[in-house]
């Protein structure tokens, strides 16, 4: 089986490398740290198998037009990918489907946001109705940089387009946690739990990010969990877009808030999570091609099985990320890092300059541990980290730290 795995970042590098157990593996555009890269567009292609990674292109339809062309596509349609396209749209389905969630309103007019921004009790949540790579969020518990906030959003001046419609939330209190659902439109796999890291810094402080690091298994969240997950939130998903004719194929990233009152849901995403690819996928026993074709043909048999190891992934960020990152710095050790015990790298953003790699994005490489348990994971993490570096590079030193003990984030 050829399969074609859509994307050029560290989440299209890791299911490269996974499929790539049991199938041949192109990846396009791919980067230069991707062996498996081909510089040709996806419609190109002659696949067995597309896998679409990142969420811009299933927003813009290439699932669509991959299907019309003949393909087996694992990936939502332009419609499906609502879910993550536009966040009113997800908000008004979950409503509508009685998926726990948080509370919300959605504006385009400023004083109206406002107005409805001085109910709410902190912490405040700003959200962009379309896509902003990630970062379109802000959660603080400041009034003034919440108001701030929405006349950034509405004027353009933050993401342009995607948040001249904002959704101002209910701030939701306790960890969080990601689940990936494979789904074949009538049913869903779901995958083991993990927990990213989404603020810039050291102790979750800092702007927000698209993730600076990663962990799975989750201590504690085990079968009985995900049933729950699957039960309350994935299945109803799943019912009201059959309800609307939409024929959901693909991944749907549930973002969990584990409450006082039980889980509620953040948002969704409708690809892989990056980075918790990173670090559910590489855990994973059973064959992804089989369960990513049954998925796209509409017959999802296959159980995934996951190893008990775990396994922790850090994310070396350039100078300047998230706001002004800077580019063109030389990349080292990469290979040191990956011959280190435990040790493994996806490359994110990075380019050839030569024979050399050089920072060419704000999140560069995922560098990941594996190990018996989150300690020895996380110890590896950090060890094979120790060979990398270039000009500004910035990492948080305390992923997975707090679950050496048991503990969530």
């Amino acid at each position: 089986m050829l399969v074609c795995v859509v994307g050029s970042g560290g989440r299209e590098h890791a299911l490269a490398a996974v499929l790539s157990r049991t199938a041949e593996v192109v990846v396009t555009p791919g980067n230069a740290g991707i062996p498996w890269s081909i510089d040709t567009s996806p419609e190109e292609v002659d696949a067995d198998l597309f896998v679409i990674g990142p969420e811009a292109p299933l927003v813009d339809g290439l699932a669509d037009r991959l299907r019309a062309a003949g393909k087996l596509v694992f990936g939502p349609s332009a419609e499906g990918a609502q879910l993550e396209g536009s966040k009113r749209w997800m908000k008004e389905l979950l409503v509508a489907a009685g998926v726990p969630t948080a509370k919300y309103g959605s504006f385009t007019v400023e004083s109206e946001a406002l107005a409805f921004l001085d109910t709410m009790v902190p912490p405040y949540v700003i959200k962009t109705d379309g896509l902003a790579a990630g970062k379109g969020v802000v959660v603080t518990d400041s009034l003034v940089e919440a108001r701030n906030a929405v006349g950034d959003y509405l004027s353009g001046a933050a993401f342009g387009e995607a948040g001249q419609l904002l959704v101002i939330e209910e701030g939701l209190v306790g960890p969080e946690v990601s689940v990936l659902a494979v789904c074949d439109g009538k049913r869903a796999v779901l995958l083991d739990p993990a927990q990213d890291f989404k603020r810039a810094c050291d102790g979750d402080s800092g702007p927000n990010t698209g993730g600076m690091g990663a962990y799975s298994p989750v201590p504690a969240l085990g079968d009985e969990f995900l049933a729950e997950v699957n039960s309350t939130f994935i299945e109803p998903t799943l019912a009201e877009l059959r309800k609307r004719g939409i024929d959901y194929r693909g991944v749907l990233y549930a973002g969990l808030m584990l409450t006082a009152d039980g889980p509620k849901l953040l948002e969704y995403n409708v690809r892989f999570g990056d980075p918790e690819t990173q670090v559910v996928l590489p855990r994973l026993r059973s064959d992804l091609a089989q369960i990513l074709a049954e998925a796209a043909a509409g017959n999802l048999v296959t159980e995934p099985v996951f190893t008990s190891d775990a396994m922790v992934t850090v994310v070396c960020a350039a100078e300047g990320y998230p706001s002004q990152p800077a580019t063109g710095a030389t990349i080292h050790g990469i290979e040191e890092a990956t011959s280190s015990l435990g040790g493994s790298v996806f490359c994110a953003g990075v380019q050839a300059e030569g024979a050399n790699l050089v920072v060419a994005g704000g999140r560069v490489l995922n560098v990941c541990g594996t190990g018996l348990t989150l300690s020895e994971a996380r110890k590896h993490a950090y060890r094979a980290l120790e060979s990398v570096r270039f000009d500004g590079m910035q990492f948080r030193t305390d992923i997975a730290l707090k679950a050496e003990s048991g503990a969530q984030q």
